[in-house]
């Protein structure tokens, strides 16, 4: 059984050297939805650095994968949702296959381990668009590992978001867990196929989402150091924690199906730490300060107890994530941006509180932030310049109850400003704003408001008369 071992810096490192600490069975999930995103090597090192050996991933790029080579990080590469039609077609699914697994397992290759077939394809916001192709494409990609010779090693699982099972009114329990009822019969036969190939079934479960939007909800239930009204159980089980009693829930779903032995994967658990109210470092530091003991000894739940194979959400923020389900979308890193670790984290779930590795050799671009232009004369158009840098960056943090929702008037354009300037690689055409905006040499972050400064990304060093005169005539289009 692969084990996690982050490595806990002693004093100097090279002078006093490091110590491996464990929590079995954690991984991470690496998104690379960001605008400027850090090289994928540096990503690696800084994996192999922290003792990571597990990484979860949203797709099979090729510089992704070529990084993990000789790594021996155990990897879970992934189909996105938008090619699970394509998979229905066999050969297509064997050339999938071909080309994002078999040409990396050769010695010193990529570790992969899973094969994840769409991302929570049955959300009900998505209307069903993927009922019908969902279960071909995972038949479809299993049987390619299978006749490839590595079916064995490599098992398809489909990452399922915890709204594909509940319970009814009627018995508001974990052990009355079952599946929805709209797509009970497709979800036993998912649940049949993988027991068939000893795939396991991967739920991700967020105990975030259950406070967000809701009031009502019990705010301490949604962490791991007791609630003070307990949920008991018909069968006489206290559950003090969202995440025991949403777990449970699926056991129950599973053996409800006539499948109460099967693997199961945490394919996603965290928590954000801006662009929500409840989102924040304290209450990221709080969960994972009472998941990870808990994962350290092997705990589980009431209906599971013992070891549960769990990947974080996620590594790293990304800013160019959707923010459709809100504005927290974008902050879901232990990391941030640019690979620095955000707090301390138990990462040996046995009260060692300690800040990971950060990313290593990061290069950014130069100190210089663009802010609102206290000369300015003509304000009649500057609301219309902020709604433009913030649909072409990212505001996120601005928002209510996120960490620069204190900002006066002058801050939140600023902040716009300069998200949109940093984004542009700093060009000092995009630090112009009909002259609202000039650029500044003085580090304008306010408390716990920072005012970034972006990474070098290979894809983004250097500016060109081209990107000037594109933005130039992006700006004059838009207002």
């Amino acid at each position: 059984m692969e084990r996690l071992c982050f490595f806990n810096w002693v004093s100097v490192v090279g002078l006093l050297g490091c110590v491996c600490v464990c929590v079995e069975g954690l991984g991470v999930n690496w998104g690379t939805m960001a605008i400027h995103k850090l090289p994928p090597n540096t990503v690696v090192k800084t994996l192999k650095d922290n003792g990571i050996t597990k990484v979860k991933l949203f797709d099979a790029e090729k510089s992704t994968m070529s990084a993990l080579a000789g790594s021996d990080i155990e990897v879970m590469v992934a189909i996105p949702n938008d090619q699970l039609a394509v998979m229905n077609d066999y050969d297509r699914a064997k050339q999938w296959v071909q080309r994002n697994v078999t040409r990396y397992l050769f010695n010193g290759g990529v570790n992969i381990k899973y094969a994840a077939v769409g991302n929570e394809p049955f959300l009900s916001s998505y209307n069903g668009s993927f009922l019908n192709i969902t279960l071909p494409a995972l038949q479809n990609i299993q049987n390619a590992l299978n006749e490839a010779g590595v079916g064995d090693t490599i098992k398809a699982t489909v990452p399922l978001n915890a709204d594909v099972y509940n319970s009814p009114q009627t018995s508001p329990y974990p052990s009355a867990g079952r599946f929805r009822n709209d797509i009970s019969d497709l979800m036993t036969q998912i649940v049949e196929f993988l027991s068939k190939n000893n795939a396991p079934f991967t739920v991700n479960i967020y105990p975030f989402l259950s406070l967000y939007g809701n009031d009502n909800f019990p705010f301490d239930y949604a962490f791991f150091d007791g609630a003070s009204q307990p949920v008991v159980d018909g069968n006489g089980i206290q559950y003090t924690n969202v995440f025991d009693a949403n777990f449970d829930t699926l056991v129950s779903a599973m053996k409800a199906a006539g499948y109460d032995n099967m693997t199961i994967i945490v394919g996603e658990v965290g928590w954000p730490t801006d662009g929500d109210k409840n989102a924040n470092v304290g209450n990221a530091y709080r969960f994972y300060n009472g998941l990870l003991p808990r994962l350290a000894a092997n705990k589980g739940t009431p209906l599971h107890p013992g070891y549960i194979e769990v990947y974080l959400f996620g590594l790293i923020d990304e800013d160019a994530k959707s923010v459709a389900p809100g504005n927290f979308e974008r902050h879901w890193g232990i990391f941030r941006y640019d690979g620095q670790p955000k707090f301390a984290i138990d990462s040996s779930g046995q009260g060692q509180n300690k800040f990971l590795v950060p990313a290593q050799n990061v290069e950014y671009l130069p100190a210089k932030w663009c802010m609102f232009n206290p000369n300015a004369k003509d304000l009649t158009k500057l609301a219309d310049n902020i709604n433009f840098a913030c649909t072409f960056s990212d505001c996120t943090s601005l928002g209510y109850g996120s960490s620069c929702n204190a900002l006066d008037a002058n801050g939140n354009a600023s902040y716009a400003f300069n998200m949109y300037f940093q984004v542009q690689n700093q060009d000092e055409m995009a630090c112009n704003f009909q002259g609202l905006a000039t650029v500044t040499a003085q580090n304008i972050s306010q408390g716990n408001c920072n005012f970034t400064i972006q990474i070098a990304s290979s894809s983004s060093r250097g500016s060109s008369a081209v990107t000037s005169v594109f933005i130039t005539l992006l700006i004059l289009l838009w207002l």
